[in-house]
């Protein structure tokens, strides 16, 4: 029977009165890769910040491992994510940053400078020994920044959100690689606009309209088929 590593209970979150956010109950279990999908507004990225405890819920909780993530730390311990720019620190070289993250996790230089060596593909030559700042890199390598520095420490869980904009075609391809790997032992969360790139590299897709869920599948080759029409009305 496969374990429930996060659960969602009653969750809403409004603003001004507005609801944003309204998911009764949903489980997310251990080992799965998860795609959640919708047009803009449809409250992806605020589920994630709930998720991350970097907003409070107007109602209800969020879970992870069994551990209210708004009442609890433990959960930083095993979570990576990286949902957009303001993650990084933008006066620190690429590998300031990821020594700094390191540091959090109890690795030291040579731990990350190790760690790195399996990303060189990922990198393709354009982020490590640039020795610019983070802030006068491209959006695309920003992002391979922090997508590489959400998985130091090892975490069982990670979050990505609009893993793949900015991307040129090749980094891409190589992220789904990079994806379709942590997949194999870690929870990973994407929530991407690209339904292509989210069912190839998850076996769940979960789409949200106005803050609902609206469909939640288990991947398959009619997947892709079914997203489309349903976006398409």
């Amino acid at each position: 029977m496969k374990e429930v590593i996060i659960e969602l209970k009653e969750l809403k979150k409004g603003y001004s009165g507005q609801l944003v956010l309204d998911i009764p109950s949903m489980d997310i279990f251990s080992g799965e890769s998860l795609g959640l999908v919708g047009n803009n507004g449809a409250g992806k990225t605020t589920l994630f910040s709930l998720v991350l405890d970097l907003i409070r819920a107007s109602k209800g909780e969020v879970l992870s491992k069994g551990s209210n993530v708004a009442q609890s730390e433990n959960w930083k311990h095993y979570t990576g994510a990286f949902l957009d720019e303001s993650f990084l620190i933008d006066f620190l070289t690429a590998e300031e940053y990821f020594n700094f993250v390191g540091k959090l996790h109890g690795w030291n230089p040579t731990d990350v400078s190790n760690f790195l060596q399996g990303y060189e593909e990922f990198f393709n030559g354009e982020v490590l020994g640039k020795k610019k700042y983070l802030r006068d890199m491209s959006k695309g390598n920003q992002k391979k920044v922090g997508i590489v520095a959400a998985l130091i420490g090892d975490p069982e869980i990670i979050l990505l959100d609009e893993p793949f904009a900015n991307l040129d075609p090749s980094t891409q391809i190589r992220l789904k690689r990079l994806i379709n790997d942590i997949s194999k032992d870690r929870t990973v969360l994407i929530s991407s606009h690209d339904l292509a790139h989210v069912t190839e590299v998850c076996n769940r897709i979960v789409v949200l309209d106005k803050g609902a869920v609206v469909k939640d599948l288990e991947t398959s080759e009619e997947t892709l088929r079914e997203l489309e029409s349903y976006f398409a009305v």
